[in-house]
């Protein structure tokens, strides 16, 4: 028996699939907890447009934070802060500072948890900063601290 799956089922398929069972399967234990439905034409064609709008969104978002992306890397982020003996600051430039100054500049939100730091940055100079964007999308994002 075909069904379209509402939800994910663990060792079954994902939401919006349509998978092929035995028809005990179904009518004890998918269907009254309302996990699948008879895969009819009805059915069918609603799970296909809904997996079409699915993708379309994923492809628009992965498209603009391509874009984003570019415009990262084409510029620079420069912070300035007090410096002691031997070029070291006072504290470090931390994720969020980053996160928010990144948000600021390229008019979008940037959560510290997508901010990538290789090396703690506690003295003065340029690093590189990685910014997850999107799946699959990483954005370099150059870091300039200068003493005040």
């Amino acid at each position: 028996m075909k069904v379209v799956l509402n939800k994910d089922v663990k060792g079954l398929g994902k939401k919006l699939q349509i998978v092929d069972v035995s028809e005990g399967y179904a009518r004890n234990f998918l269907f009254p907890r309302k996990l699948a439905l008879i895969a009819d034409n009805k059915n069918i064609s609603e799970a296909n447009t809904k997996n079409a709008a699915i993708a379309f969104k994923k492809k628009t978002e992965y498209d603009a934070a391509v874009e984003l992306k570019n415009k990262i890397e084409k510029t620079y982020i420069e912070f300035r802060h007090k410096v002691g003996e031997s070029s070291k600051l006072f504290g470090s430039v931390t994720e969020k500072e980053i996160a928010d100054e990144a948000s600021k500049k390229f008019n979008t939100d940037i959560s510290k948890k997508k901010v990538i730091i290789k090396t703690p940055i506690k003295n003065l100079g340029t690093y590189n900063v990685n910014i997850k964007l999107y799946e699959g999308v990483i954005a370099d994002l150059k870091v300039i601290v200068v003493g005040l």
